[in-house]
């Protein structure tokens, strides 16, 4: 008698960096974020051990929506605003693909508001890459819909009057599954970010600071530069309380609904007075979403000189991660509970099902 083999599973492919890296020239301005973003989500693509032919990148128009000719996998490059749209169809047609969108805050938040909003509430199973720069980089320096109020640019010569979109506070009221931030420069935790969303079943959205050297160089600089962005930025990880500063001596409580940056060791301060982060709970999502340290150079300097220990810090990590049904699930449970009742469909009894005519 022959004994019964284990049926082996195909091993994963063993992938480098180079294998993600596409023939065409890089046209991007020498000294864009976009560069360490491509490197980063390249670097990642070859860890997750996923069959590059069944990856999928999906962009809009802007300059960071030449991503798809850079990556070497399947790519299409659609038209503005409509990735999401195009994804979510690329998604539900086959869902043995793995889709990744990459976007700017103009192409998702302007033209393809709407596209964007529907995708994540739907809990599509796509990665959309959100490049925030504050500004249109491909049309040459108007303000965008995240540009700070007041920010003088070809388009409002004056000064803009519109109230900024933040991006993060967005996809959480449209119910995205897992939302998180990142920066450009953020190189080991950009890809640890990356790797969390690859793993994620649903809607993820990443906005990732990224800096536009030609039309608005530096907009983040004063909370993201290497020698501040301990006093500016705070980590979030699941568990662990918000605590930041170049001694790890601040931390954010509630004060009610209101959060508050504290010092710790003051008035008894300890950190189990602090906000402890939980990526299951949407409500402090939303609460910490709205924390934001001054949005230029000028009001930072305007706020350190007024009360340096009131800034509050950018949150930089996973917002929310939670594991709901997706679209595709729900799409298959439907159609499986149909036909459990209704038996197989026949496309011509239904084609032929109702009031019929001719036309002569």
């Amino acid at each position: 008698m022959v004994a019964p083999t284990t049926p082996q599973t195909p091993a994963s492919p063993v992938y480098t960096k180079k294998d993600f890296q596409s023939d065409q020239e890089i046209r991007w301005c020498p000294g864009c974020g976009d560069y360490a973003i491509l490197n980063a989500a390249q670097q990642v693509f070859a860890q997750l051990g996923f069959p590059k032919h069944k990856m999928v990148m999906v962009s809009g128009i802007g300059c960071s929506s030449r991503f798809p000719y850079y990556v070497n996998t399947y790519g299409f490059h659609t038209i503005h605003g409509r990735a999401p749209a195009m994804a979510t169809g690329i998604r539900i047609a086959n869902p043995e693909l793995q889709v990744w969108v990459a976007t700017g805050d103009g192409d998702a938040l302007s033209i393809g508001g709407n596209h964007l909003i529907h995708a994540l509430r739907r809990n599509v199973d796509i990665k959309i890459l959100l490049f925030n720069n504050r500004i249109y980089g491909l049309t040459k320096g108007q303000y965008s819909p995240t540009s700070e109020l007041g920010k003088m640019n070809k388009s409002a010569p004056y000064g803009t009057v519109d109230q900024p979109i933040n991006p993060i506070t967005l996809a959480l009221a449209s119910e995205a599954t897992f939302v998180a931030r990142s920066v450009d420069v953020y190189a080991k935790h950009l890809m640890d970010i990356l790797k969390k969303a690859a793993a994620h079943k649903g809607s993820a959205f990443i906005e990732i600071l990224q800096n536009c050297n030609i039309f608005n160089d530096l907009a983040f600089e004063h909370f993201i530069n290497r020698e501040d962005r301990n006093k500016f930025n705070v980590s979030l990880e699941h568990g662990k309380p918000l605590v930041f500063g170049d001694k790890r001596e601040l931390g954010v409580r509630l004060n009610g609904l209101k959060p508050e940056v504290v010092k710790l060791g003051e008035n008894g301060i300890t950190e189990k007075d602090l906000i402890v982060h939980d990526e299951h709970n949407p409500t402090l999502a939303a609460i910490l979403s709205r924390l934001n340290p001054p949005p230029t150079q000028a009001a930072m300097d305007e706020a350190v000189a007024k009360d340096p220990g009131s800034i509050m810090p950018l949150p930089i990590g996973i917002f929310r991660n939670d594991s709901l049904p997706s679209l595709e699930d729900r799409i298959d449970g439907q159609i499986a509970e149909v036909k459990k009742k209704k038996g197989e469909g026949d496309l011509r009894k239904l084609l032929f099902a109702g009031e019929m005519w001719d036309v002569k």
